[in-house]
Order: C-alpha cells, then structure tokens, then sequence
C-alpha cells in the first residue's frame, strides 16, 4: 500500500505519489516537451510502480534537484566496509541499508539521487532478483569487476585511438591476446563465412576474403592450424540432427529367419544394410527411418536441409539424430527392423523379380577383414557369388570402374594430432558394392512397375578413347571421360554402372534422397498418398543442392587435415606416381595421402612412372601444398 507524499519510481523516472483515483494512484513526475520540461500527473497500478521511500516528500522538486557532492565518497566508505566482511561480500542490501550506512538516516527528499548515484557508481550493482519482486537492493562489487567495469568506460571514453592503436598491431601481425579478440570477431566471421566484409581488414589494407580472413587468424595467433572452417563455411554445422525420431511404429513385419550380415568398415558407427541369402532369394535389408518419417514432417524438412550426413576426420555431423541409431541403424540390437529388397534372377544373372518388404532381421556385424576371413564359409560364399556375376554382367552392359586409392582420416580430439593410413581393399567391399547396385537396380524396376513418383538416378555414357594407357594412368584418364550424375523423376540408363534404371536406396540414415525414396515405398505399401511428380521434383532438387555443398565441405577439410599433417610431419615423404602430361607439364597423384600435384620435371617421366616427392609451400588458407622431387 503505497501512501500519500511517498518516493516511487516510474519507468526508472522518480515521482511523487499525491493522491487515490479508485484502485489507481495519481503520480506526478517531470517530463521533457520538446526543449522544456513540465510536471504531469499519471494514474497508475500499485504494480506499474516501485517504491522508493515511504515519504513524506514535500513536493517533487526537490527530490529531483537534491545533490551533495560527499554522496561518492560516501559510497565507497561502505563498500569498502562491506566488502571486508565475508558475510556481506556479496550479499544484496536494500537501499534504506546502504542509506543510513552512508547517512546515518534515509530521508525522502535524498533519496532519489542516493538511488541514481548507486546505479551509477562502479562499486554497486542494482539487484535483479529484488527488481522483480518491486524491491530495491543493491550488491557490492568485487574489485575485479570494478576494474572491468573501469575498463571498459575506458575503451569507451577513447575508442577512437584504441581502435587506432589497435590496427597499428594488426598491420604488424602483434595483436595484444586476449584484449584484442573483440576486435577480431568480424574476422572470424568472414573466415567461416558468415559475412563477406570485415571493417578492421579494410582499415589495416587488407583484402576481404574468406581466404585472408583465415590467414590473418593463424598470423596473428588467434587460430591454431588446426582450425577447420570449411564445414561452417558452407553452411554445416558440427552437430548432429537434434531432433530424435520416435520409436518405431507397431506394425507387421516378416521375419526374415537367415542370418544377414552388415559388412563395413571398422570404424563405421552407423550400419544401415545388411545382406543374406536363403538359398532361393537375395535378401539386402536396409535401415528403415522412413517407418516414422513421414513426408514433409520437421524430421523430413531438416533432413532435406541438410542433405547428407557430414563425414569429416573430426567425427560425424549426423543428418538425422545420433539417437536414431539406436532404434533405426541394423545389428545393433538383437532384431533389427528394416525395409528388405527380395530378389530373384534369371539365368544370366540380371534381375527377375524384386520384393519390397518390411521386416525383422537377425543382423550380424562384420568388419571388411572379418568377411574376407570368412569369404568361403556356406553363409558368405553364394554373396561373394552373387557379387561376382553381378559385377561381369554389368561390365558386359558398359559398365565402366575406376578404383583409386583410398586413405583414412582421423584426428585425435585432445591433442589434434592427424593420422593419414592407406585403406586396405577388401573383397568383401566390393562384394557388399555390388549388393548395394542390386538393391539399387531393384527399386527402380520396383517403382517402375508400380508407377511410383521416384528418385531416378541417370548417367550419360562416357566418351572413351582408344589409347587408354594401364594402371593409374588410365584410371585418371577414365575418371576424366565420365558424364556429371543426374537425379529425376524419369527413368534412365545410368552408363557407368551398366544400369537400364537405377536408384540409390541404401542409406536412409545419411542420404536424403535414400529417405524420400524410403518415403515413397512406405507410403506404396501403405496405400497412402505417394508424393507427387512435381513435390518430388523440388525436395529432390533441394536435397541433392544440400549434398552438393557437404561433399564441398567435406572434400576440402580432407584436404585441410592433410596438409596439417604434412605441417605436423615436415620430414613426410612419399611416393608419386605421373598419371598426365601435358607439354612439359607433369600431373603427380600420391596415393599415401590421395592427393594430386603439377610440375615441371627436370628429366623425362612416362605415364605411371614413380617419384618420390616431398612437400614444400604449405598454404592451409588457400588448401595449396607443392610436392619436390626428391
């Protein structure tokens, strides 16, 4: 209950409380109009208000033109006796408090600049928490947050020659860690590309690039080499999907009795098919996100965003939420749910009939050594097989396979320290290739069939040549004669693979256009509405966009973690092999790091001839490295 002639506080203005209108009060407070001030009276609510001092106050006036200038002084003698006592160090004190510890008693006509004076002063700070109870309290500071707050109207006092001062360092590559970083925000903003200007650039004379960005970072000390800005720069973020799926749907399933095998890598983490064979029929069992994404969902929507899951050497950015492989990824429960792909085939090996069914699947996992160790066991063999006529067949259809050399990333998490080790290629993953080609073959004629809006996937046939020379020679020159990839709604011969029709549906969990084309047979099966030709269209469009930018990203942080490790290594080297030529120019592809590299020999090298090389000229922020001759 506030009372007639009492202090209050309106919109932080002081008033004077000088009557009732009902269940309001009428406060006079002074405003300015233009270039004069004038009294006005307002009707307030008890709670629109706080209470500053119970009054009596004579009129307003004087609350608003009380000053003494020993009020700083005062201020600081009770801080500095509050302080001293553990007790009261940091706890919060009313106002009336701290009034009668500076003056002995709290009138109503100082009270407002009391008031002003502690919000201003360095060593108090107004109470929050008492705010938003419609009290008043203020909290001492500590004398490094005095020193801060000093500090800081400091640099706002003189942030013209501060900031003058400050790109005099930066022109001279010496910034003063960890003061300057506020400074250099906006570098990093157009390092990681989020915004394409950079003010203290252009002031220092440098070009604003993402590029000069980066090195201005490493110059100046405020990245380590180790810094990968390439994801960020296109978009992706380090983190998993957030959002998780439900858990699976319950519904009919058949079971599939014959143990199937998930064949992969020894590090992957995220198994999503799976292949058997019963003796009558080819079983690929793939991952079934789509039982509990449906079209257009959030789930759908920032998977499409996303396009891919984003495999970098630091770990994986997720498309879909680490916590769906759990329930969705194969073998790593008892029973696995999964979408299966049925095949028979005729004589010659092609593809008579495909079978799209949802079931539970009793999945093992192996590693690609583990397979090969078992290649001839009764459960392995008819797949090595299978794989092996699939892979003639398509080679009689035109298929054309370039095989380059692959290598395995990784970066420790504590120390960064990069490792780079030469993939060993296994039967079992080209036998565990070509299932996933079948899978692929399979949904198309599947679709086909069924007049299914689907995810086509199509390749225009290359232009060979004649004089395609041997080894990685003629690999490069093979790579170099193949036609882009194409994703539509119509049916085409993707050449490469010796396809008539063809469609990538063997990884949900990580590729978009797998989960829409998972969508569609859901939705098939399920009598319900199929997405439309020109839906499909646009989402495959927009995911295929997504994807495109990952692979970007994902290329150039493997080459951003190379050429660390060659910095992290400078005694690397390697061996070379020539694989073009062109005038004197001489293309070098070093397999031990899957990277290439021109130069101009100083003797005669033929294709496929062998060089061992070192690196020289290491440029992270331009992703550029020369390799010497030795």
């Amino acid at each position: 209950m506030l009372q007639k002639n009492g202090v209050v506080l309106y919109k932080n203005q002081c008033a004077l409380v000088i009557g009732t209108d009902g269940e309001k009060y009428v406060i006079a407070l002074r405003v300015f109009s233009g270039k004069k001030t004038q009294r006005v009276e307002v009707k307030v609510r008890e709670k629109d208000v706080v209470a500053l001092h119970p009054g009596p106050a004579a009129n307003l006036e004087p609350l608003l033109d009380f000053s003494d200038s020993a009020i700083p002084l005062q201020i600081a003698e009770v801080h500095e006796l509050l302080i001293s006592d553990e007790s009261t160090a940091r706890a919060p004190v009313a106002l009336s408090e701290l009034a009668e510890l500076m003056r002995s008693s709290f009138k109503a006509e100082e009270s407002y600049a009391l008031y002003s004076a502690l919000c201003a002063c360095d060593e108090f700070a107004l109470d929050d928490a008492a705010s938003k109870t419609g009290k008043i309290a203020f909290v001492p500071r500590s004398a490094e947050e005095m020193a801060a707050l000093k500090q800081k109207k400091y640099e706002k006092e003189h942030a013209v020659e501060l900031r003058a001062a400050f790109i005099k360092r930066l022109k001279q590559r010496k910034l003063d860690l960890p003061r300057d970083s506020s400074y250099m925000t906006e570098v990093e903003s157009l390092a990681l590309g989020q915004t394409e200007k950079s003010k203290v650039m252009a002031e220092a004379g440098i070009a604003q690039t993402p590029e000069k960005a980066h090195k201005l970072l490493l110059d100046t000390g405020m990245w380590r080499i180790t810094r990968n800005p390439f994801p960020t720069r296109y978009g992706f973020s380090f983190a998993s999907a957030k959002e998780g799926l439900p858990p699976p749907p319950d519904e009919a399933r058949l079971s599939v009795e014959t143990a199937a095998y998930a064949i992969d890598n020894a590090w992957s983490a995220d198994p999503d098919d799976a292949v058997s064979w019963d003796g009558t029929y080819l079983w690929i069992h793939i991952a079934d996100p789509a039982s509990a994404v449906m079209p257009e969902s959030s789930i759908d929507k920032a998977a499409r965003a996303r396009g891919t899951t984003l495999y970098l050497p630091e770990g994986a950015s997720r498309m879909l939420a680490e916590t769906s492989l759990a329930d969705y990824a194969l073998g790593l429960n008892e029973k696995s749910r999964a979408l299966s792909f049925r095949m028979q085939f005729d004589e010659k090996g092609a593809i008579r009939d495909c079978a799209v069914i949802p079931t539970m699947v009793n999945v093992k996992r192996l590693t690609y050594k583990e397979a090969d160790e078992k290649k001839e066991s009764s459960e392995l063999a008819p797949l090595f097989m299978i794989a092996r006529r699939n892979e003639a067949r398509r080679k009689n259809a035109g298929a054309v396979a370039v095989d380059l050399p692959e290598v395995h990333i990784t970066v420790d998490e504590a120390t960064k320290k990069v490792s780079i080790e030469r993939e060993v290629h296994y039967e079992s993953a080209s036998m565990v290739r070509e299932m996933m080609l079948l899978a692929g073959e399979g949904a198309a004629h599947f679709a086909f069939k069924n007049g299914i809006p689907f995810p086509y996937v199509s390749q225009e046939a290359p232009d060979i040549p004649k004089d395609i020379p041997t080894g990685l020679a003629g690999d490069f020159k093979l790579l170099r004669c193949m036609r882009k990839r194409s994703v539509g709604i119509t049916p085409a011969p993707h050449a490469a693979i010796g396809a008539a029709m063809y469609s990538q549906v063997t990884s949900p969990l990580r590729r978009y256009g797998d989960l829409i084309a998972h969508e569609q047979l859901r939705a098939f099966l399920a009598n319900r509405p199929l997405i439309d030709k020109d839906d499909m269209l646009m989402r495959i469009s927009e995911g295929d966009a997504a994807a495109g930018a990952a692979r970007k990203a994902s290329r150039e942080s493997e080459t951003h973690w190379k050429l660390v490790y060659l910095l992290q290594n400078p005694e690397w080297s390697g061996e070379a092999v020539c694989v073009d030529k062109k005038d004197r120019q001489v293309q070098l592809y070093i397999p031990q790091l899957n990277m290439q590299s021109f130069i101009v020999p100083k003797q005669d090298v033929q294709f496929n001839d062998v060089l061992t090389v070192r690196s020289a000229n290491i440029d992270i922020p331009n992703q550029k490295v020369d390799f010497i001759p030795v």
